[in-house]
């Protein structure tokens, strides 16, 4: 038997959300509080929020270059939001149709009035029709797409929100900078984590009260969640990065090589539209995919916990143990921040990836130890997960080792990801040199580079999937 309570689970996930949101708000507070809205007018009309009084007094010079950065963010902010909401009209109309596409196939593929094949225990009366987990597969879907694009608007309002405090910052020194650049990222993150887990845990137990014990159906109606985030992280990143390439590649031609200005010089309008689409495609469509990545593990991981022994006896604790470890990232996520942001420095440029890097190892470090703390207290010691033909005995420390698996494998990717790809290592430094002797050395070169680098990342992903 578990030793977690149906009662402390219940509060602990949706406390966990409530204040992962709660941080974030306070990152985005603390974020606010590095400028001070001076109420002067732009030339152009817009309002002059980011001068400081110590700015203003170091003469003209300053406050020009304080008020064209605020000039440039605005001019992108406002592109990036345009641009989403046009592309929002058209995901709109895209939900609607897909959501009927939903209800009239899952409803009618065995008959709407027909019991769900989906219950594999003999539970009898407890399966609901056909028509029940069409309309709350349809409704999942419809809430998994909507706080995939939520996700998606916050992380590009917040990018956009904090980019040229984080430039003006950069003139004060580089831990100023990383601070507020990592405080952005925070606020994104959370509100993502944080707003999924929340609407995931409402969205199942307003299901429940149809459901009731029939916590099989349930979940099999849920994987909507997944799949409506998903399906918005799809145009997202698609929509912006085509966007993007189109602006960057007009930036390079008609500015560097037709006007000889320098890259990303704010003189060149197609820079501001190729940042417009960085912001729509990199952040915004990033931020839907990964909610939209979060929510289809999440919902996958709780269907396989309903045809386990603990879903036929209606462990409640054991059933939300995937939701539990997201609430466990929430908490360890926040420690890891705040070391970041409040003890620890960065002194220079060349600290920066060190410090990244040290966040990865002790977020991998403190999760497992959390991970390993929520499966000893929410799971029984062995159960059983059921299939049509066979059924497999399970011990409850065989998920702690998967999870544990999955953490690793994923900080040793990035550790390999940043040596292949960043200068501060030998292999883009190579890069670099081979292309003294021409671009077929660079090309050739570089492709047996890449391959070269996938060795590692492809190694653990099958040690995950053996696992």
């Amino acid at each position: 038997m578990a030793l977690m309570s149906e009662a402390l689970t219940q509060t602990l996930i949706p406390l966990a959300a409530l204040i992962g949101i709660l941080f974030a708000l306070i990152q985005w507070y603390l974020l606010s509080k590095v400028k001070v809205a001076s109420g002067e007018e732009f030339k152009n009309g817009y309002k002059d929020q980011l001068i400081e009084e110590d700015e203003q007094e170091q003469g003209v010079d300053s406050v020009e270059v304080v008020k064209k950065c605020a000039e440039i963010q605005n001019a992108i902010s406002v592109g990036a939001t345009s641009f989403l909401f046009t592309q929002y009209k058209y995901l709109g109309v895209f939900m609607a149709a897909f959501s009927v596409v939903i209800f009239l196939f899952l409803g009618s593929v065995k008959g709407f009035s027909t019991k769900s094949e989906s219950c594999i225990y003999n539970k009898g009366n407890m399966c609901k029709p056909a028509l029940a987990n069409a309309i709350f597969s349809t409704i999942a879907f419809l809430l998994g797409a909507l706080t995939s694009v939520l996700s998606g608007f916050l992380g590009m309002k917040i990018a956009t929100y904090a980019n040229a405090r984080t430039t003006l910052e950069a003139r004060k020194g580089i831990d100023k900078a990383f601070k507020i650049a990592l405080r952005s990222g925070a606020v994104m993150g959370f509100l993502l984590a944080a707003s999924g887990l929340l609407v995931l845990y409402i969205t199942i137990n307003f299901f429940k009260q149809y459901y009731d014990d029939d916590w099989e159906g349930l979940y099999e109606s849920i994987t909507g969640y997944g799949l409506g985030g998903s399906s918005m992280a799809l145009f997202g990143r698609v929509g912006g990065g085509i966007y993007t390439k189109a602006a960057e590649v007009g930036a390079d031609l008609v500015g560097k090589v037709e006007q000889n200005i320098p890259e990303d010089d704010p003189r060149n309008p197609a820079v501001i539209a190729d940042n417009v689409g960085d912001n729509v495609g990199d952040i915004a469509g990033m931020g839907s995919d990964l909610f939209g990545s979060y929510a289809e593990s999440s919902c996958a991981a709780l269907f396989v916990s309903s045809i386990s022994s603990f879903g036929f006896k209606l462990e409640y604790s054991a059933m939300s143990y995937p939701l539990l470890v997201s609430a466990m990232g929430i908490f360890v996520c926040m420690v890891t921040t705040l070391i970041a942001t409040d003890l620890s420095e960065v002194k220079n440029v060349s600290e920066i990836e060190p410090s990244l890097k040290r966040q990865l190892l002790i977020s991998t470090i403190l999760m497992t130890m959390g991970t390993g703390l929520v499966t000893f207290i929410s799971l029984p010691l062995e159960f059983t997960l059921y299939d049509n033909e066979t059924d497999k005995i399970v011990q409850s420390w065989h998920l702690f080792f998967c999870v544990s698996i999955g953490l690793w494998a994923g900080l040793v990717i990035g550790y390999t990801t940043e040596y292949y790809t960043s200068n501060a290592f030998s292999p883009v430094q190579d890069v670099a040199d081979a292309c003294r002797t021409g671009a077929a050395t660079n090309v050739i070169f570089g492709l047996a580079l890449g391959y070269k680098s996938v060795i590692v990342p492809i190694f653990f992903h099958c040690c995950c999937y053996i696992c």
